[in-house]
């Protein structure tokens, strides 16, 4: 006897086969119908609306709309159709098998056999992303359209991880907008400063001084490349972002401090603590990115974790994204966390707009993705029901206007075996008397 769940999965699998066959997967040309388009700008979200794309860019939202000649016509039946998700700050194209060294390329260790720190913001992890990792189908079926690259940090390595940026996860090879610099403080990074968060201050300091001249070149002391050197100078004093990996209220105050100091543009991933200190965040403008999953002081650092920490983030003012750290073969379960944050109290829209536009503006690629509008690239997700419930499921994801085939290697393992009768070889044979 099947169970109800069983019986919910196979409907919503057939209703999305049913809907994604209609679909020319070349088309650039599309009209989409009668959907209900949460747009992710002030327009907000339309029902009955109509979304004309041409060209592969979004070129007109409202009701009426007419399909030029050769547009293919999708009716969505009033359901929701949002840009493709963030789908956070993750290693997806450079990660493949976390257990295996050889597939994981997201930090740089020059000095793990020395055990001595080698400082090298230069380094940039989007030149080694693998635009046909695994990971990608398995992650855009799901409705997650683009990730920030993130560099981490490890021994021999420091708290200066380097380099990152936004890829779609359209099969391209090259990342969009600019780069993003990674810096790791607290517990995590306290191997990598001497055993001492005050000594996470003293050499993110003379990185600053060394940049600005104030410490030569040749000096001794000295942790800087030529090329570090060129690299930091784009960030200090206004220019690129900056994520620092913080949590602890305390570390958060500093950051604050010292960011204002040298004028940095900075955001945050992590902040379990980051809603003690909301009104500061605010008037500083400091982008956000919680996991609202952290609402137990698993470490010392997240002791005044809370659910609630979105929702008291936003209420005062501050740009809320949505994260999960090592997260690249789950990046789909970022829907949960905004629907986590929306229950504990973060209106809808802002869930939403912590998946799309927050993060497009605070990475410096909101004229291309993370809204439905004209001029956008035509992202797009018609979904089964609310894309904020885990229960919900897309049915089509378009990238640039065209229909992206809803396959990856988990949809094939599930058709393999799922129904034995299917025709797909299978990959043991059966016992004998089977």
């Amino acid at each position: 006897m099947s169970r109800p769940g069983n019986k919910r999965l196979v409907r919503t699998a057939l209703a999305a086969a049913l809907v994604c066959a209609s679909f020319a997967a070349s088309a650039q040309n599309v009209l989409i119908r009668n959907a209900t388009v949460h747009t992710a700008t002030a327009q907000g979200s339309l029902e009955n609306a109509d979304v004309l794309v041409a060209g592969g860019v979004v070129r007109a939202v409202g009701r009426g709309l007419s399909a030029p000649a050769g547009a293919q016509v999708i009716d969505a039946a009033g359901k929701p159709v949002t840009p493709t998700l963030f789908g956070g700050i993750t290693e997806i194209g450079l990660e493949e098998v976390s257990g295996e060294k050889s597939t994981v390329d997201q930090t740089v260790a020059l000095g793990a056999d020395t055990k001595e720190m080698t400082v090298r913001p230069e380094f940039d992890v989007t030149l080694a992303y693998n635009p046909d990792s695994v990971l990608i189908p398995v992650t855009r079926i799901e409705g997650i359209g683009w990730t920030l690259l993130g560099a981490g940090t490890a021994t021999g390595g420091s708290i200066v991880a380097g380099q990152g940026g936004v890829e779609r996860l359209d099969g391209g090879a090259d990342p969009i907008g600019p780069r993003a610099l990674f810096v790791r403080l607290g517990k995590d990074s306290l191997g990598l400063s001497g055993s001492s968060r005050a000594a996470q201050w003293m050499l993110l300091d003379q990185l600053i001084d060394e940049t600005r001249g104030r410490i030569a070149p040749d000096n001794h002391a000295a942790l800087l490349t030529p090329a570090g050197r060129a690299t930091l100078q784009k960030y200090f004093g206004g220019g690129g972002r900056i994520v620092f990996g913080v949590d602890r209220a305390a570390d958060i105050r500093q950051l604050l401090r010292w960011s204002s100091k040298h004028q940095l543009r900075i955001a945050i991933a992590g902040g379990a603590e980051a809603w003690r200190l909301a009104p500061q965040l605010a008037a500083a403008k400091v982008p956000v990115f919680v996991n609202p999953l952290s609402n137990l002081p698993s470490d010392f650092d997240q002791v005044g974790a809370s659910m609630e920490n979105a929702a008291r983030l936003r209420a005062a003012g501050v740009a809320v994204g949505f994260s999960e750290g090592g997260a690249s073969h789950n990046a789909r379960k970022v829907r949960q966390l905004a629907g986590n944050a929306v229950a504990a109290g973060l209106p809808w829209a802002d869930g939403l707009a912590g998946l799309t536009r927050v993060p497009a503006e605070a990475f410096g690629v909101a004229g291309e993705v993370g809204a439905i509008a004209p001029g956008k690239r035509a992202d797009l997700v018609l979904w089964s029901g609310d894309p904020l419930d885990v229960a919900s499921v897309a049915l089509q994801v378009w990238m640039d206007g065209r229909a992206i085939e809803m396959r990856s290697r988990q949809t094939e393992l599930r058709d393999r075996y799922l129904h034995p009768d299917n025709g797909l070889p299978r990959a043991y044979p059966l016992p004998a008397g089977r």
